[in-house]
């Protein structure tokens, strides 16, 4: 096993054991969604408090938890995301999922000897941690586990602006 990847299963496994921003927050006013991947059991609880869902893609999450059980991939990636989306506009966390769900699926194309190439509108952002997430593509069965809190997170930014 090469360092690099040495490093990114202790990135995922420092985020499973130690993970970021877990816990609930008031629901009202925070927005609670819930996400569950019936293929594996996993299941993520997102709690999202956006400062003003009116103002769309300028909203800011201003906090964000995160509760649930499943597989360390699921649970790192949950931790990972609250991390990464904590403080930002709406509009940048979607970017944000653009991003990392290409980085997913380009691999996974890759992989199948298909053309890997990135939306270019999302190949610039920096994913940090998230990067660590990458080699999950190897196990095409893991990535619905990688993407169930992006999937949930993106449904609760729909709801809370739809409430609006």
């Amino acid at each position: 096993m090469s360092g690099l990847e040495d490093l990114y299963r202790e990135i995922i496994l420092d985020h499973y054991r130690s993970p970021r921003n877990r816990g609930e927050l008031a629901s009202p006013p925070a927005h609670r969604v819930e996400g569950f991947n019936p293929l594996c059991g996993d299941e993520i609880v997102v709690y999202i408090d956006v400062d003003d869902p009116a103002k769309g893609d300028d909203a800011v999450v201003t906090d964000i938890r995160i509760g649930g059980q499943g597989c360390s991939i699921s649970q790192s990636s949950a931790s990972m995301m609250s991390a990464a989306v904590k403080g930002r506009n709406v509009g940048e966390i979607r970017d944000l999922t653009r991003a990392f769900k290409a980085m997913m699926s380009i691999h996974e194309e890759g992989l199948e000897g298909g053309e890997a190439e990135a939306p270019t509108d999302v190949t610039e952002l920096k994913l940090g941690d998230l990067e660590a997430l990458r080699g999950v593509v190897k196990f095409p069965v893991r990535i619905k586990c990688a993407t169930l809190s992006w999937n949930t997170l993106a449904q609760g930014l729909d709801e809370a602006a739809a409430e609006v």
